[in-house]
C-alpha cells in the first residue's frame, strides 16, 4: 500500500495519535498527554491540540476541565451508530457513481482482488484496508465533493479497526460481497443504491 500523502503538521499528528489508538498503544479509558507527544515529536504543543480536537469530534477521545484528554470508553453501540449514517451516504453515492462505473470499474477491481488475498491469507488489518479503499472509490466516483467529505469525515476507517479490535467478531470473507458489487455497476442493476446500502448495514457490530 502506497504510503499517503501528508499535507500538514496536524495531519501528522493526528495519523500518528490514531495509530496509537487503533494498535492499543492507548487504551480505552487512557489519558492521552499533550506535552508529552508534542515532546516526543519534537513539535509545538498548538498542533497537537488541534489533532486532539479533531479526534474528539470523531469520538475517539473525550476531555474534561478535570481529567483532561482521555481515549473514550467505546461501547458496541458507539461503533454501530455511524453505519447507518454511513449506509445513506453511500446509496446516493451508488445511485449518482451508478453511470461512471458502469462503463468502467477498474478504480474497484484491484481491491477486490487484494481482498480474495486478505480473505485467503486471514489479513485482517488487510481486509479492513482494501474494503474501505473500495468504498472510498463508489463515493469518489460520484463526483460529489461535498458526499466524499461528509463520509471521510465519519473517520470509517478507524471505525472499522476499532470495531475488529475491541469486539473481536467472528472472522468472514469479504472479496465476495464487494465482488457481487462491482457485478451489480457492471450490469447497471437500478437497485445498486439499496444495494450498497444493506450491505453497509450488513457489516455494522452485533450488539
Amino acid at each position: 500500500m502506497a504510503t499517503p500523502v501528508v499535507h500538514s503538521l496536524r495531519e501528522q499528528i493526528r495519523e500518528h495519535i490514531l495509530e496509537g489508538i487503533v494498535e492499543g498503544r492507548w487504551q480505552p479509558g487512557e489519558r492521552i498527554v499533550e506535552r508529552r507527544i508534542a515532546a516526543e515529536l519534537a513539535v509545538s504543543q498548538t498542533p497537537v491540540r488541534e489533532a486532539l480536537r479533531e479526534l474528539e469530534s470523531l469520538r475517539l477521545i473525550e476531555s474534561s476541565p478535570n481529567k483532561g484528554v482521555r481515549v473514550r470508553e467505546l461501547t458496541a453501540t458507539d461503533l454501530k451508530e455511524s453505519y447507518p449514517v454511513r449506509a445513506g451516504l453511500e446509496q446516493v453515492a451508488a445511485e449518482l457513481a451508478a453511470p461512471v462505473l458502469a462503463e468502467d470499474v477498474s478504480a474497484l477491481e484491484p481491491e477486490v482482488a487484494a481482498l480474495y488475498e486478505a480473505d485467503r491469507t486471514g489479513d485482517g488489518e488487510a481486509q479492513v484496508r482494501h474494503t474501505v479503499a473500495f468504498h472510498r472509490e463508489i463515493v469518489k466516483a460520484a463526483g460529489n465533493a461535498v458526499l466524499l467529505h461528509t463520509w471521510e469525515s465519519l473517520g470509517i476507517e478507524v471505525w472499522t479497526t476499532l470495531s475488529i479490535r475491541w469486539l473481536s467478531p467472528e472472522p468472514r470473507a469479504h472479496a465476495e460481497d464487494h465482488a457481487e458489487i462491482v457485478a451489480a455497476f457492471r450490469r447497471r442493476d437500478p437497485a445498486i443504491g439499496e444495494l450498497l446500502k444493506t450491505h453497509v448495514l450488513s457489516c455494522a457490530p452485533r450488539i
